[in-house]
């Protein structure tokens, strides 16, 4: 079977079979915040570690599936490919991070914020770093992002942390992660297995000091961190899967489904404040989305004309 680290033909077309898979992954994105807030009640740099160590054994499985392990033990003796993978597992560590402790603390309001601006930082980056021409219409769309975090900046006396943090990480670990010259799933591998490393023997520690939730606490606390590993492993997964099958643009405006979906779960399920100052900033940062996938969307069109 061939590696998906071989170069695809990319084609200008969707496919029912991507648009399924790129739905589940985002719809199971989307209802992530459930799961963190079920273990909201342990701390935050437990739940973390176990979302790294039980990826392992489902990420491992995949790939034995799927016989591509080659890539892998290439990646294992090359130092520039693990040096990478240190760094992009080091940036995905600390993004998720942020957001299991946003959950928990009540500001799931703050973390959909935060991947809705991601896209928009994205192409910020790429203008920045790959110095990629940006249109109008996109630094307009940026320049209504910056608005938005000023406005909010002003109303809580501070940055906003932890809508900026998660932009930042994930925005950087996209970029880095490009570099990688690894197929999504190894890749997906290879950063667990290098996080679990300081992971396992803290978890052993807190096991054997009576601190731990796995086999210290309720049946439940063992279930819902002995699941972490599907729930952290399988969206991504299918959607390293899905994104091969579709084309660029129905990503782009696929990737608003999980944040949205964050955005009702907050307000509606969580029933966390939302001030009329956030609203506005929301907005702006909506209309800044519109603006862009708009501008995407003539690009895509012109370009297949």
């Amino acid at each position: 079977m061939a590696s998906d680290t071989t170069p695809a033909i990319i084609k200008n077309e969707d496919t029912p079979r991507g648009f399924a898979f790129g739905l589940t992954a985002y719809f199971l994105w989307g209802f992530l915040p459930f799961y963190l807030k079920a273990v909201a009640h342990i701390p935050s740099l437990e739940v973390l570690a176990h979302r790294a160590l039980w990826s392992v054994p489902v990420a491992g499985i995949v790939l034995v599936a799927l016989r591509r392990t080659a890539d892998l033990k290439v990646a294992l003796k090359t130092p520039r490919m693990l040096g990478m993978a240190c760094l992009t597992a080091t940036i995905i560590m600390v993004n998720w991070g942020i957001y299991v402790w946003a959950v928990a603390a009540g500001r799931a309001l703050d973390a959909a914020l935060g991947y809705f601006i991601n896209p928009l930082f994205s192409v910020f980056l790429a203008a920045v770093i790959l110095k990629e021409k940006l249109a109008p219409a996109q630094l307009v769309a940026i320049g209504l992002v910056v608005v938005a975090v000023t406005i909010l900046t002003i109303d809580a006396g501070g940055l906003p942390w932890v809508s900026i943090g998660l932009t930042v990480t994930w925005g950087f670990y996209a970029l880095f992660r490009k570099t990688l010259p690894i197929g999504p799933n190894q890749g997906f591998f290879l950063e667990v297995l290098l996080i679990s490393i300081p992971c396992l023997p803290y978890v052993v520690w807190l096991e054997a000091t009576g601190q731990g939730h796995l086999l210290h606490s309720t049946g439940w606390d063992t279930f819902i961190l002995a699941i972490a590993g599907v729930v952290t492993a399988v969206p991504l997964m299918v959607y390293a899967n899905g994104a091969k099958l579709l084309t660029l643009s129905t990503i782009a405006i696929m990737q608003y489904i999980a944040p949205t979906m964050i955005f009702l779960i907050a307000v509606f399920a969580f029933h966390e404040p939302l001030s009329l100052v956030k609203l506005g900033a929301f907005v702006l940062i909506w209309a800044a989305l519109a603006i862009y996938t708009w501008s995407m969307l003539r690009q895509v069109r012109g370009r297949s004309l």
